[in-house]
């Protein structure tokens, strides 16, 4: 008996003490869905603010590029890269070199639930993958049956100043928009991300402008469309609006709030 005891210990001991998969992120939302799934990586990429912790890692990758030598030694069993923002070219090489990797560049909420869920294969805590983008989707649906039925508010998602971009119609920010009851004053554009004039925004006559930031940018936008545009200007969270990530509900849930003062005074459905 204790013989068979002392097997099942050291079995137990060995799937405690399994190595995790050793996993490198090449963008901020790639480090938050990591984080989100419970995998700690071993290396991240600039700007890869949150969690706290993710803070503390070694940085492989940045905006002139990735570190190629680097990564090979940190001998990852995963990488996870954004065709948005990742060099193709050293992605490829990294390919040749017999480093697996894995593309993540959702277009919509549901394919970033989708990629958080995925997560579990390299996760040590595979449950928390999976609780995690439950949770998201109830919380995506929660804000869809409760906000959508409202008549559509036209919204300006503004980018910059000078020059002005904002965001169209297949884009993560626009879906946000929709969820909330807003409309997309651009939503026609034939491109994702147009570059707009002062006169085309003004012709469409938003009744509200969603930014990134905080109180300080909200109060220079306003003061930027005066006299001819006076509406309300939401500030968001730039990293909850800007990053294709879990923190993307977030920014979701302000904006609805934001949007709709008088129905968040009766109780959600």
């Amino acid at each position: 008996m204790a013989k068979y005891l002392l097997l099942g210990l050291l079995l137990i001991g060995n799937s405690l003490f399994a190595a995790a998969p050793r996993v490198i992120t090449l963008a901020p939302h790639l480090t938050e869905l990591a984080f989100a799934a419970g995998i700690t990586p071993v290396a991240v990429s600039a700007y890869s603010d949150y969690p706290a912790q993710a803070k503390t890692l070694e940085q492989v990758a940045n905006w002139q590029g990735i570190k190629v030598e680097r990564i090979l030694l940190l001998k990852p069993d995963v990488v996870l890269a954004w065709r948005g923002g990742n060099p193709q070219r050293q992605i490829e090489q990294l390919q040749r070199l017999g480093i697996k990797v894995e593309w993540i560049d959702p277009q919509t909420l549901d394919q970033m639930i989708d990629a958080l869920a995925a997560l579990q294969q390299w996760s040590p805590q595979p449950q928390q993958a999976v609780a995690a983008a439950r949770a998201l989707r109830a919380q995506e649906e929660s804000l869809r049956k409760h906000y959508q039925q409202q008549t559509p508010i036209p919204l300006f998602l503004q980018f910059g100043q000078q020059p002005l971009f904002t965001a169209a119609r297949n884009t993560l920010q626009n879906e946000v928009i929709t969820l909330c009851g807003g409309k997309n004053i651009f939503a026609d554009s034939s491109v994702s991300w147009p570059q707009v004039s002062r006169e085309q925004v003004l012709t469409r006559h938003p009744q509200a402008i969603v930014i990134g930031g905080g109180p300080q940018q909200a109060a220079n936008t306003a003061t930027f469309w005066q006299p001819q545009l006076a509406v309300p200007v939401i500030a968001i969270n730039d990293d909850w609006l800007s990053r294709p990530g879990p923190r993307m509900l977030l920014a979701a849930k302000q904006l609805c709030e934001d949007l709709h003062p008088a129905k968040n005074n009766t109780k959600q459905d």
